[in-house]
């Protein structure tokens, strides 16, 4: 049976109490607002800090200080091999065996490099089929891809337009377009979870339509790892890349993430050669041949950044402690709470366009003001003087997103009493 919910602190507060990842919130840095915690809603755009970063960044601070080249062999996680210690637990977040995954880089120089591999555009297959209103990220890299392979974008760049509620996508639309130019489809890129709908996609379902159709998979995943729980591996996908400054909490402009298949583990796919892509036991030789490593780490480039890395291994030690299961029912319940919030004590001023099937989507709901842009942008800059913390995406969407590792039911009340302050008010 449906939830039962109240629009009152005792009942919020309740939940709060009764929740069992509650102590995960003390494990950040909560912005503070007026001498209080603020109602910190941003997590899809740069999650909090965890108060083990700085600790863990003096720790290697303090290596380099006294080890200086010592610190890659020394220490307690010698920065040779430094990828070692955030491998298993990244590869248990998205649901992929460790081999299938390696942290690296950023979101949009791995796009470009996994596309390097897996876009092989020929003259009778030369498109990308990517949803309409992508992520300038994502728009840019392909339509730079094809312009560099010699083909036009207007021909080759093919963009799926919504036919759901909102500019939503139904699995319908993706198989009809498949079946029309499926024939000319190199690579199907689409997001995890839409950045301005919020809706999520079906990985395992899309990809065999378009391995059907003879196209290559890829995903961009940065609303969804941290997100939802992930099944890459079952999945089928040739290849994902995301990034970790937002739900996996690991800093502003973190090093990102990428995911291949195993299948293509030892393919001989062309690629970008690095040195740290080559295999480890003969890396230091210094052979004038490339010879990759098997796996996600072969498409490496240098050695990584470690005090870039520190905070994501930190984050990934919380998330591995918390469980993605876990935090994925809690937020399943946040983000209900939020919804009916909204739904039976707000209709008169707020639309929901993320969609209402909780499978089809993550923490993150996707709000429009009733009355149009300016009076959104108006609630949305009262809601910041309050010390409400979520973000704004042009033309008209306030994206307020409820993360389990530090969101409270608490909040969610406080952020729908906050509007109807703002209406009363108005």
């Amino acid at each position: 049976m449906p939830p039962t919910y109240e629009a009152t602190s005792a009942w919020a507060q309740a939940q709060d109490a009764a929740d069992p990842l509650a102590g995960f919130r003390d494990e950040f840095l909560i912005p503070p607002h007026e001498g209080r915690d603020g109602r910190y809603f941003c997590g899809n755009s740069l999650g909090l800090q965890p108060r083990a970063v700085r600790p863990a960044l003096s720790a290697e601070l303090d290596y380099w200080g006294e080890l200086a080249v010592e610190g890659h062999f020394k220490g307690r996680a010698p920065w040779l091999n430094y990828e070692d210690y955030l491998r298993d637990n990244l590869a248990a977040l998205v649901g992929a065996k460790p081999i299938e995954v390696v942290a690296m880089n950023t979101l949009g120089v791995n796009l470009h490099l996994m596309m390097v591999s897996f876009y092989r555009p020929t003259a009778e297959r030369p498109a990308i089929l990517i949803e309409a209103g992508a992520f300038p990220t994502d728009r840019y890299a392909v339509e730079s891809q094809i312009r560099y392979h010699g083909f036009d974008p207007a021909d080759a760049l093919i963009e799926l337009e919504g036919d759901g509620p909102h500019g939503t996508l139904s699995m319908a639309a993706i198989e009809r377009a498949l079946a029309e130019h499926g024939h000319r489809v190199a690579l199907v890129l689409l997001p995890g979870i839409q950045y301005r709908t919020g809706q999520a996609f079906d990985f395992k379902a899309i990809t065999a339509l378009a391995h059907a159709r003879g196209c290559t998979v890829g995903f961009d995943l940065a609303h969804a790892v941290g997100n939802l729980p992930l099944a890459l591996h079952d999945s089928g996908m040739d290849f994902a890349v995301w990034c970790h400054y937002k739900y996996v909490n690991s800093g502003p402009g973190a090093v990102g993430g990428v995911f291949v298949h195993e299948r293509h583990a030892t393919a001989e796919l062309p690629r970008f050669h690095g040195w740290w892509g080559n295999r480890r036991d003969n890396r230091f030789q210094m052979a004038p041949t490339f010879d990759p490593t098997p796996g996600a780490e072969g498409w490496q480039l240098s050695n990584p950044p470690i005090l870039a890395m520190v905070p994501l291994r930190i984050s990934l030690e919380i998330f591995h402690r918390a469980g993605m299961d876990r935090l994925r029912a809690k937020s399943l319940q946040l983000t209900g709470y939020l919804e009916w919030l909204v739904n039976s004590q707000l209709a008169d001023l707020l639309e929901i366009i993320t969609p209402a099937d909780p499978t089809q989507r993550g923490a993150q709901l996707s709000i429009r003001v009733r009355g149009g842009r300016e009076r959104g942008r108006a609630l949305f800059d009262y809601l910041v003087d309050q010390g409400i913390i979520g973000d704004w995406r042009e033309p008209d969407v306030i994206r307020i997103s409820p993360a389990p590792l530090y969101n409270r039911f608490a909040d969610c009340l406080a952020f729908a009493e906050a509007v109807r302050a703002w209406s009363d008010a108005g």
